[in-house]
């Protein structure tokens, strides 16, 4: 059984020995530098998981020039983000006040996400399929069903209050995947490239309740039902490790964003397949 999404290769070696070299370079910056790590810091860098997403939709579409079109594949889209968004969080704790780098971080990645949203939506239009309405009504019920969701896990598990922000950032993040994902699915006629996600979406789809509720709500739920252990399972790090607990949730946040927007931004501007 394949396990790797669809479409997942490693860039032409030039490139990939680039991203090594340049990965191990910021990691080395960034450990030398050790910047603070805060909710806000953390935050900042969902315009760069947006980023990402757009970037790599550009890549299936075939809207990025040629010396730069290997670096927004998958896995190497990730990569490069990484690379250029920890890099400017370097860069603006050396250079600013500790109180400006939330800012200035979050302002940066966001132009870029504009611009590379920007340049999807004109692929879109420009291809004259550009419809919006359900990928943006999925994102609504995506945000009404994280909030439900924080609401009902917080008072049962009070304990989680302490993961803050980012545990609600991952949260939400890993609920629109799923809302997201089901659209795609139910709505929109589109396939799952993910082999374990199709698996789920499969089975449900082989229930009686398939005519009535379709078959992508188990995979929303099984989102929801990990995001839940594993934010409760980091509340108790966040006493003893704040640092560690709040960047492993944003990662985990990140996983989750990064697939729902690509899902977003995908399914408003191509037809099925």
């Amino acid at each position: 059984m394949a396990i790797l999404p669809e479409g997942f290769s490693l860039p032409p070696l030039p490139y990939l020995v680039l991203l090594v070299v340049a990965a191990g370079a910021v990691a080395g910056a960034a450990s030398r530098r050790r910047p603070a790590v805060t909710p806000g810091r953390i935050l900042a860098f969902v315009p760069w998981m947006v980023l990402g997403s757009a970037l790599h939709v550009l890549y299936v579409e075939n809207s990025l020039p040629s010396p730069v079109r290997p670096l927004a594949g998958t896995p190497a889209v990730y990569v490069t983000v990484a690379i250029v968004g920890v890099g400017a969080w370097v860069a603006a704790d050396a250079l600013l006040d500790s109180g400006t780098v939330a800012r200035a971080l979050a302002l940066v990645g966001g132009v870029l996400a504009l611009a590379s949203v920007a340049g999807v939506f004109a692929v879109g239009a420009a291809a004259g399929t550009l419809s919006p309405t359900v990928p943006l009504a999925g994102l609504v019920v995506a945000g009404v069903v994280a909030a439900v969701t924080w609401l009902l896990l917080t008072r049962a598990v009070p304990d989680v209050r302490a993961t803050g922000s980012v545990g609600a950032f991952a949260v939400f993040a890993h609920v629109l995947d799923g809302v997201s994902t089901a659209v795609g699915i139910d709505v929109l006629g589109f396939g799952e490239r993910t082999p374990l996600s199709r698996i789920i979406i499969e089975f449900a789809a082989g229930l009686p309740t398939e005519p009535v509720l379709g078959a992508g709500w188990l995979f929303v739920l099984v989102k929801i039902a990990i995001v839940s252990l594993l934010v409760w399972l980091f509340a108790d790090l966040m006493e003893e490790d704040p640092t560690q607990s709040q960047l492993l949730l944003g990662f985990v946040g990140a996983v989750g964003l990064g697939p729902a927007v690509h899902n977003i931004l995908l399914f408003t501007i191509s037809a099925p397949a």
